[in-house]
């Protein structure tokens, strides 16, 4: 079936492997073969860490799917079917916190695109077991192996990148769990935007939180703003949380799918706003949240997106608000300012 990714695909070619089994699926999954799959499988339920995935599951009560930073709840499988994440440290995390919940031999699946690195699953796997190639088609490959050990207990915390941040007269602790955007590193363009923003006040929402560097650093330099932080992956909540927590700071945090979960009344939308899905770009969730933000601010509410300058924002804003500034740029970023007033 074309609709499936070409991981879906090569993992469909080989139903076989997953006759009669109880199949619990993780990582870069972006499509619903799993449906398909529940035919020939005793059970089939999903980990993801996305929140949009998650919420399609709502319509196929048949899929048992579980969101969040790691698998909390006990889980009665005898195999995994692991699509190789775009970030190697996400896989190890991935593999470290799964193999801890579903014990020794278990079976394994993994695929993945060949430009990802899923190769990287042999060498990995080997704390744990044997995995090898079985199969190949459309630049993927498809691994299958078995556990032989029980993996050690997972601690979440061990998994946490910590390092300093300093940005004006401030210095932060930041906190950003494998496969979180600018993982243990400050973005450029987050600095920028940072640099241009004018005083706020009222309520503000960090918009793609990531580690909770914007929301954070907004939280410490205007106590008395209240600042919600959004993202659409839990890594990445998680991550905010314990940035927030480690620093003493206070705010919100919520997983939301673009504005599925988001407020009527923000009075300063802050975004570096994630234009990679998967392995390439993707522009249509920014689209989404510039063309549908004055929905979502308040009577006088301002918006501030940092933006590769090469990225075809400004015309989505001027549509959407009737305006556009460029409140800064350098040779690489641009910080766009709209004002839901003008509109």
């Amino acid at each position: 079936m074309s609709s499936y990714t070409a991981p879906s695909q090569i993992a469909q070619r080989n139903i076989e492997y997953f006759s009669d089994k109880r199949v619990l699926i993780a990582g870069e999954a972006e499509d619903l073969f799993c449906l398909e799959l529940a035919k020939h499988c005793q059970s089939v339920a999903v980990f993801t860490t996305h929140y949009g995935y998650h919420q399609q599951f709502k319509q196929h009560e048949q899929i048992q799917s579980y969101f969040g930073a790691h698998l909390t709840d006990t889980i009665d499988a005898d195999m995994l079917l692991l699509y190789w994440p775009k970030a190697k440290a996400e896989a190890q995390y991935l593999l470290a916190m799964l193999m801890a919940k579903i014990g020794p031999n278990t079976e394994i699946c993994v695929v993945g695109e060949n430009r990802s690195g899923v190769k990287s699953i042999e060498k990995m796997f080997t704390q744990y077991g044997t995995v090898k190639k079985y199969d190949s088609a459309r630049r993927c490959s498809f691994y299958w192996g078995q556990s032989h050990t029980q993996a050690p207990a997972f601690d979440l915390n061990e998994w946490y990148k910590t390092y300093p941040l300093t940005i004006g007269n401030d210095t932060l602790q930041i906190k950003s769990l494998p496969g979180v955007f600018s993982h243990g590193e400050f973005d450029k363009g987050t600095e920028l935007l940072l640099e241009t923003l004018p005083r706020l006040k009222g309520k503000v929402l960090d918009f793609g939180c990531g580690a909770g560097v914007i929301g954070c650093v907004l939280a410490t330099r205007y106590p008395k703003a209240n600042v919600a932080m959004c993202d659409i992956s839990a890594l990445a909540i998680e991550s905010s949380k314990a940035t927030l927590a480690i620093n003493g700071l206070d705010g919100e945090v919520f997983a939301s799918d673009i504005y599925s979960d988001v407020g009527k009344s923000y009075d300063f939308l802050i975004s570096n706003p994630p234009f990679h899905s998967g392995l390439d770009t993707q522009y249509s969730a920014a689209e989404t949240l510039l063309s549908q933000a004055p929905q979502h601010l308040s009577a006088r509410g301002q918006m501030f997106i940092v933006a590769n300058s090469f990225l075809k924002y400004q015309p989505i804003i001027e549509q959407a608000f009737g305006h556009c500034i460029v409140a800064a740029k350098n040779t690489k970023f641009a910080i766009y300012h709209a004002n839901k007033t003008q509109h």
